[in-house]
């Protein structure tokens, strides 16, 4: 189980996609230009991953970049189209973790992917835009 005072960090966080405006999303809030990017790529659902810090602990620069470029690498095999981002909460002082906005992924896609890269949670975004956190344990 993921604690209380993670998972209100993880509602509490913002996610940033990476695109021309930048985006930003929150849990709970449905987010216009989400809908108009997924509209774009003919998609319904996208997913904001990350490979860093497995179950909310700190790892070392190098391993997480490693464990980043494997969690694109496997979207790009899959054929998944992603944006980059990151996940950075306003105020608690956790660093960023770099992050991708995987495109047309389906819930249970997303989250198999999400376990498999030993994370508590996903941010999973539905065809309105509104970002969901999905704990994965």
């Amino acid at each position: 189980m993921v604690d209380e005072a993670t998972v209100r960090a993880y509602r509490e966080t913002e996610f940033r996609v990476h695109t021309d405006p930048p985006l930003v999303l929150r849990i709970g809030e449905p987010n216009p230009g989400l809908r108009r990017l997924q509209a774009l790529h003919g998609v319904v659902s996208s997913a904001f991953i990350t490979a860093f810090n497995p179950f909310s602990e700190r790892l070392s620069e190098a391993h997480n970049q490693s464990r980043q470029a494997e969690l694109e690498a496997e979207l790009t095999r899959r054929g998944v189209p992603f944006v980059a981002g990151i996940g950075q909460h306003p105020s608690n002082g956790w660093p960023g973790e770099p992050s991708v906005l995987a495109l047309g992924l389906s819930l249970e896609e997303a989250s198999r992917i999400g376990r498999r890269f030993d994370q508590n949670a996903i941010v999973w975004c539905d065809h309105d835009g509104t970002a969901c956190l999905v704990l994965l344990r």
